[in-house]
């Protein structure tokens, strides 16, 4: 997608933003003593930089946390399917999200994405997130991780570019698309070879700096071809 193309995409928005609320018990056999997934949303401007939400932890920055996972974004659009095949509402927070968003294609969002957030923040979408032990506790729903693997409507993490403040009912702009196709839905349930090659080819073709996981994710898929 060409720039004017970006150009022209209707701006989504802010629908709310979640900080974590209590830290809780790890599930047994974790490497964390606790777990920051318990987040809840809140009505004031938070101020965002390179390793997240002011108000948040990251207790494991090691799978959790780190620059190329500051924040983790899900869709209105995506939380209303859960909620209809669950059978109950997916609050805000209740995937362990900082920010949830309405009017953005977040599965659909390419690798490398850039998403200027209010007058202040922008972001790049770096990867997919992907269950875990202390999300299926979370979610108390049998075969969670599998399940939620299986249906591909995973969340984007997100690089903090420029930091500032960010609040719910926050215009939010696609702002530049690599251009290579590899979405944020590409990699759940597997990667294929071809596909991650591409996006390396991408990357480096832009100048661009593709994130340590998610390179390692790409080049493990390519070994196995």
């Amino acid at each position: 997608m060409n720039q004017a193309m970006v150009d022209v995409l209707p701006p989504g928005r802010v629908s709310a933003v979640s900080v974590v609320h209590e830290l809780l018990p790890a599930p047994w056999g974790s490497s964390a003593k606790s777990t920051a997934i318990d987040k809840r949303p809140v009505t004031r401007p938070v101020e965002i930089g390179p390793l997240g939400l002011a108000g948040d932890t990251q207790v494991d920055r090691k799978h959790h946390g780190g620059q190329g996972k500051a924040v983790y974004a899900y869709a209105d659009e995506d939380a209303d399917w859960w909620g209809a095949e669950l059978g109950r509402p997916i609050a805000p927070g209740l995937f362990g999200e900082n920010l949830r968003l309405a009017g953005i294609d977040v599965t659909g969002a390419e690798i490398g994405e850039r998403w200027a957030i209010g007058p202040q923040v922008v972001v790049e979408v770096t990867m997919p997130r992907t269950p875990c032990r202390t999300f299926a506790e979370r979610m108390q729903e049998k075969g969670w991780v599998r399940r939620f693997t299986r249906v591909n409507r995973p969340g984007a993490y997100l690089k903090v570019l420029q930091s500032g403040q960010v609040r719910a009912g926050d215009e939010v702009r696609v702002t530049f698309r690599p251009g290579h196709g590899v979405t944020v839905g590409d990699f759940l349930p597997g990667a294929d070879a071809a596909t991650m090659r591409r996006l390396i080819d991408a990357f480096a073709a832009l100048g661009l700096e593709l994130d340590p996981d998610i390179r390692h994710i790409a080049e493990k898929a390519i070994r196995r071809g």
